[in-house]
Parts: C-alpha cells; sequence; structure tokens
C-alpha cells in the first residue's frame, strides 16, 4: 500500500509539469493492477517534456482535443492520464477581431459650442464642482457713457456639498469700460454656510461715471436745467448674519462710502455742501427670510430692518449720521411660470446727512426709467408690483407698475409729488435661478420730456 501511494504522489507531480508549451486540464489516474485507483484533476500550466531515461513505453491516441498518455514505470505499474488542451487566443475556436475603419467626430462649429456652453450653464453643478461659472459679455450703449463693453462672470457653489437643503451660494463679479472713461467695477454674492445657520452678504465696487445733477428734493429736480459733474464712487458693504429662530437672522453690518463729484458745472446746486464725502458705518439689523432662492425668488417673504451709524470720528462730515432702511419683499407663484413679486421700501436718514449719500431711485432696482439721482433728498418710500412669466425655455418677460416719492421729512410729505412708474422687461436665465434682465421703464413728464430709461443688469430687480 505505500508502494501505490508513493506511485500516486509521484503521478500527480507529474501531472502538474507534464504538459505542452500550452496551458491543458489534466486528469491523472494512478493505476495498481486492480488493487486499487486514486484520480485526481489538476490545472497544468508548466510545460513539460519527459526525458528519455524514465518513459519507457509511450502511447498516445488523439481524439479530437482529448489525448490519452500511458507512461510504463515497472513491470507491474503503469500510470496513465487523460488531458484536454485549452484553446489560446490563436486557437480556431475563438473569433477573429474584427478591424472596422472609423471616422473622426466632427468637431462642432463655434456658434454650437456657445449654444453647448450655455444650455449646459442652467444646470445645478454644485454638488459636482467647487465652482460653477458662467460668463457672459458684450459691447452697450448710453447716452451718458457711450459705447461701452461689459462683461460678467457669475458663480454658484456650496460651502458644504453634502447639504442639499439650503440653496446654493452665489458670486457675480462685473466689469464696464467705455471709450470716454466711464468704469464701473465689482464683486458681490450672498455665502451660506451649513443648514443655514449663518450667513455672509458682501458687495465691493468701484465707479467713475458722468452724471446729471438738477439739485435736491422734487422742486429742483423738475424745475432747474441739468449741470453736471463726474462722480467717483467706492462702496464696502459687509454684513454677518446669525439664525435666531427658523428663517429670522440678526446681524451686523460695516460699511464704507467714498463719493467725490468733479468738474461739476453747476456748483451753486450744492447750497454750499462739500463735494465731497468719505465715512465708516457700523449698524445692526434683523431680518425674516422665507425665500426659496435669494436670487430668484417663486415663493417667500423677506422683511429687513436695518440700521448704521457713522460716528462724527468715522467721517468727515462734521456729525455723527444715521440711517434706517426697510424693506418687505413678498413672492407667491400664481400658476406655471408665473410669479407675482411685490415690493415696498423706504430709506431715511439724518438731518445733516450729505448729498452724496441722500436717498434716490431711479436706479436697476427701483423706479426703473427715471434717471438716477436726479430726485433725491434726505427720505424716498417705494412701492412696486411686478409679473414674472418664463414663456419659452429659459426666456422670461416682466410687467411691473408702481409709484415712489422723496421727501425732506415726514412733515413735508406731499402725496402730490408721488411719482408713477411701469414698464416691461426681458429675461433670459443664463444660470441656475439667476437672469440677465433688460428693462425699460416709464415715469412722469418733466418740462414736456416723457421720463424713461433701459436698464440691463444681473439677477431680478427684488
Amino acid at each position: 500500500m505505500f508502494r501505490i501511494v508513493a506511485i500516486c504522489i509521484l503521478t500527480m507531480l507529474l501531472c502538474a509539469v507534464n504538459t505542452t508549451a500550452r496551458a491543458h486540464a489534466v486528469s491523472c489516474v494512478c493505476m495498481n493492477g486492480v488493487d486499487s485507483v486514486m484520480s485526481v484533476s489538476i490545472p497544468a500550466t508548466v510545460p513539460y517534456e519527459a526525458p528519455d531515461s524514465t518513459a519507457a513505453a509511450r502511447m498516445t491516441t488523439d481524439s479530437g482535443r482529448e489525448v490519452t498518455d500511458s507512461l510504463y514505470i515497472s513491470d507491474r505499474d503503469t500510470i496513465r492520464y487523460k488531458y484536454t488542451p485549452l484553446a489560446d487566443s490563436a486557437d480556431e475556436t475563438e473569433p477573429a477581431a474584427q478591424v472596422t475603419d472609423t471616422i473622426p467626430a466632427r468637431k462642432p462649429n463655434f456658434f454650437k459650442r456657445v449654444i453647448d456652453y450655455f444650455g449646459k450653464s442652467a444646470e445645478d453643478k454644485t454638488f459636482e464642482k467647487r465652482m460653477d461659472f458662467t460668463v457672459v459679455g458684450g459691447p452697450s450703449y448710453s447716452s451718458k457713457t457711450s459705447l461701452s463693453i461689459g462683461i460678467l462672470a457669475a458663480g454658484l457653489y456650496r460651502v458644504d456639498r453634502r447639504d442639499s437643503i439650503t440653496s446654493p451660494s452665489n458670486v457675480s463679479a462685473f466689469a464696464n469700460v467705455s471709450i470716454i472713461g466711464f468704469y464701473y467695477v465689482g464683486i458681490y454674492g450672498n455665502t451660506f454656510f451649513k443648514q443655514d445657520r449663518h450667513r455672509i452678504d458682501y458687495e465691493l465696487s468701484f465707479k467713475s461715471q458722468p452724471t446729471d445733477f438738477w439739485g435736491f428734493g422734487y422742486d429742483d429736480a423738475v424745475n432747474n436745467s441739468a449741470g453736471s459733474y463726474t462722480g467717483k464712487k467706492y462702496l464696502v458693504d459687509i454684513k454677518y448674519l446669525y439664525e435666531l429662530f427658523p428663517n429670522t437672522y440678526i446681524g451686523t453690518t460695516l460699511n464704507f462710502n467714498y463719493s467725490r463729484a468733479i468738474n461739476l458745472t453747476k456748483p451753486e446746486y450744492l447750497d454750499g455742501q462739500k463735494s465731497r464725502y468719505a465715512g465708516l458705518g457700523l449698524g445692526t439689523f434683523i431680518e425674516y427670510d422665507s425665500r426659496d432662492v435669494i436670487t430668484n425668488p417663486y415663493n417667500g417673504l423677506y422683511v429687513s430692518i436695518y440700521g448704521i451709524i457713522q460716528p462724527k470720528a468715522f467721517g468727515d462730515s462734521g456729525h455723527t449720521l444715521w440711517r434706517a432702511r426697510t424693506t418687505i419683499d413678498y413672492y407667491k407663484q400664481l400658476w406655471k411660470g408665473g410669479i407675482l413679486a411685490l415690493d415696498l421700501y423706504g430709506e431715511f436718514n439724518s438731518a445733516n446727512t450729505p448729498w452724496t449719500m441722500y436717498a434716490t431711485f431711479g436706479n436697476s432696482m427701483r423706479m426703473r426709467g427715471y434717471y438716477e439721482g436726479q430726485f433725491n433728498d434726505l427720505n424716498t418710500i417705494t412701492f412696486q408690483a411686478e409679473l414674472r412669466q418664463r414663456i419659452w425655455r429659459r426666456i422670461g418677460i416682466t410687467v411691473w407698475g408702481g409709484a415712489g416719492n422723496v421727501f425732506r421729512s415726514f412733515g413735508s410729505f406731499d402725496w402730490g409729488q408721488t411719482l408713477p412708474n411701469y414698464g416691461v422687461g426681458l429675461r433670459w436665465e443664463f444660470k441656475k435661478r439667476m437672469n440677465v434682465r433688460l428693462d425699460y421703464g416709464f415715469g412722469r413728464r418733466v418740462n414736456g420730456h416723457l421720463i424713461n430709461g433701459l436698464v440691463m443688469s444681473i439677477n431680478e430687480a427684488f
């Protein structure tokens, strides 16, 4: 029996090495007459050639792929084993790889690439990318700034990309330069931290712009002929907000303002005030904000009560100054693509406030179409209602109506000096919930001329 076991072990070793140069599946059987049979199957991977001194007799029969070999060991012991060659990559049973000619894909033309670029810009990629930027630009023209070139880079991002509840943070950088020396550059945005418990809002801008000037108050605006000056303005405004209760925030603000009027054609309009002012202010505020998206709300309510003080030591007016602002905005989706937006705004300044800090309207946000700064005074109240409707894909339109008033004090408020405002606008969503808008607004006739104007800006007016 010991002899049989030894022969079987030898058989296994021979099976492991006795293959051709290709791999085979081998079945080995060791036999000792009729005493016992032992069988083992092993994968053979190493080629082997039996030495002539060992193979006393060999018989090979080939039946297709199956080959049987017999190896004579002694008078009473014979090893017989069977193996089947495995197919290799060159075997005829394997289908030959087919080579086909390919035609390189045609590179999209310039216009197709532009369309694809902006087509993808409206997708929310803030979960995939640290910063999702889109850049737009082009020429513009106005009677005051002449021909100019503008560029805007708007981006969306998430402080925590695992937070799907908080709205994406946003940042916009812009620059506009004209051939007559006008320039306006800046950056502004809103940063939302985890679960919107903390916010930082900021604006930094630098402007040099030819400006018309009529004086102060309603009467000067409608009775005086226009003077002019070149206004330079530098603004830094930073706000920090903390969520005290759901949707309710308290915060603090830091504001730096520098304004200067040069080349003033009618200095008598200043009433003895300086043409330059700089000051640093510190303030506090409380806000309620349930808007779904700040840059383009569909639903929600926004209420802000804001107060800022500029100590005498922090400015060159010679007085301690204060300013208060109140904003109430309401948004409601009426039907698919249709949004109703309401805005009530009030700004109130202390009696010694320099004229460069007066409350005005006619900007890109309120009383659109009026010349910015024509109507100005210590205080202002405006109201506007706007209907926004998406009409096709990322294209939308809007219509609005409203009114505003500037006044020296509440005691001098005159309802008869309330100014109307209305207009129409075009919207294009160049980025997810961020619009480029083109508004044309109308106002009251002054000195026989209908006040109207074109406004181009980013995001909604309110």
